[in-house]
């Protein structure tokens, strides 16, 4: 059995009608345009694996980053709440708002009266 499900006297039938439409003498030039174009589909697809694999590989070298490469090695805390999910925190340049609680495992700034971290979701200390 042939993939998708084609069996051997399907592709006979195929080839039977095409020779009909098209006629012997332009059967080999369409097999042969057909067989360029896979050629030339699967060297596309290939040269776009390689370069994604290198793009992966690839080190990153952020010199604007603002992350200390100390706090790029620490691990990141796990959540304690299983429904709590962790969202990208920006550094704030303004100054802390007052009625702001602030987890004292990332420093993340929360709503007043926040049991778990937004970012985190460790427990906030009352």
């Amino acid at each position: 059995m042939l993939p998708f499900g084609i069996q051997p006297w399907h592709l006979i039938v195929v080839a039977i009608v095409a020779l009909l439409i098209f006629g012997p003498a332009r059967l080999p030039e369409i097999g042969r345009n057909i067989g360029k174009a896979i050629t030339e589909f699967r060297r596309g697809a290939k040269e776009m694996t390689e370069s994604f694999k290198e793009e992966v590989t690839r080190p990153t070298d952020n010199p604007g980053s603002n992350i200390p490469p100390q706090a790029m090695s620490q691990p990141m805390p796990q959540p304690l709440h299983p429904s709590a999910q962790p969202a990208t925190v920006f550094p704030s340049t303004q100054p802390a708002e007052s009625g702001k609680q602030f987890c004292i495992h990332c420093g993340t700034a929360n709503p007043t009266g926040a049991i778990y971290c937004n970012h985190c979701g460790s427990k906030i200390a009352e």
